[in-house]
């Protein structure tokens, strides 16, 4: 369960046409590949998260969890463009031997998703039981089932989108203001940008989260205050956190990715690239969440053929799909119970709407 390196010497040529010579992919894998090469989870992360799973969905992923390395081969890659690992724009540019910065290419999920299959090729997966994620994740999840280069059973989708739409482009956009207005960002340091960071990371914190949290763990007890609230020192906290452990630039670029999910890209259109998955499929919408609100997830489960949707309720907003799992590991339990058995005869209705 350390953290692992795969680098592809074969040049990787980006969905605009750019290209570099070679590729590192960082990655944790966690249980064995079976003899029928059958029990693979592929978990694709979100924005800021890493290939270490077991550490940033602890109660879903973990050694006693419904997702354990006991009973599945347990897959996620650190995504293209990420501060943990995989190349990125502090990587070096071997042409130059100075870091990319804002040379490196731009890059979409489409690219994001070639980096993953390229991953599965070296680890001989040619079979995916369970592709799951949220978010970013989820975005990578519905391309790569789109682009069809590798046999996927099921499909779980969590709080994403089918396209990127004007509002998360908007959301996006405002924290690529806030790291450009920060002057360091382009004079090619490797802490370049990171008072803008900061700030980006706390126009995020109010699309990842909800006003109810907000007055339930930030409110003031102390009617005479006028100053140093405990929301301002929550978004600072947040922000400096960031800061400690990403780089704008990654940062910077993986919203630029966010931004061009488009499934009916190049395809005849989003809905009918949905309805031709043939995955069974559960899509979890969130109806507190401000980011991909659930008429979104609604939209997916509608066009894939078969899918279930399960509206997840949480204060906690977009964030909720990594704080309630309690729920999301009952919710994902009776989907997996009511697939299709291994000997392919469907034992349920494959079409269902819950609510908590």
């Amino acid at each position: 369960m350390h953290l692992k390196t795969y680098t592809s010497t074969d040049p990787f040529l980006f969905e605009n046409g750019a290209s570099i010579d070679e590729l590192t992919i960082a990655y944790h894998t966690y249980g064995e590949l079976n003899e029928d090469k059958d029990n693979v989870v592929w978990v694709c992360h979100a924005l800021t998260a890493n290939s270490d799973v077991f550490d940033w969905w602890p109660g879903l992923f973990g050694e006693t969890e419904l997702f354990n390395p006991h009973d599945y081969f347990i897959i996620c890659a650190n995504v293209l463009g990420s501060h943990y690992g995989t190349t990125n724009p502090l990587s070096l540019n071997p042409r130059t031997g100075e870091p990319y910065y804002l040379d490196f290419p731009q890059f979409t999920i489409r690219d994001i998703v070639r980096a993953n299959q390229r991953l599965a090729d070296h680890l001989g997966v040619d079979k995916i039981d369970i592709l799951i994620g949220g978010s970013l994740g989820g975005q990578q999840v519905l391309e790569w089932t789109a682009a069809g280069t590798i046999r996927i059973d099921k499909l779980i989708v969590i709080g994403t989108c089918a396209q990127s739409s004007p509002w998360g482009v908007a959301f996006n956009e405002s924290q690529r203001l806030a790291i450009e207005a920060d002057p360091s960002f382009h004079k090619g340091l490797p802490e370049g940008g990171a008072q803008g960071l900061r700030a980006a990371r706390s126009v995020a914190l109010l699309s990842y989260r909800t006003y109810e949290v907000y007055n339930l763990k930030q409110e003031e007890s102390d009617s005479s205050k006028t100053d140093d609230f405990k929301a301002s020192s929550y978004q600072r906290y947040q922000g400096d956190k960031l800061v400690r452990r990403f780089n704008a630039y990654s940062y910077w670029y993986l919203t630029k990715a966010m931004d061009s999910h488009h499934l009916g890209r190049g395809r005849d259109s989003v809905a009918q690239t949905l309805s031709a998955f043939s995955p069974q499929t559960l899509v979890v919408g969130i109806p507190a969440d401000v980011l991909f609100p659930p008429s979104e997830q609604e939209f997916i489960a509608a066009h894939i053929p078969g899918a279930r949707y399960y509206e997840l309720h949480s204060d906690y907003g977009h964030d909720g799909f990594l704080i309630e799992t309690g729920t999301l590991t009952a919710v994902i339990s009776d989907f997996l119970k009511t697939t299709q058995s291994k000997s392919g005869k469907d034992i349920t209705e494959k079409t269902y709407i819950a609510t908590l």
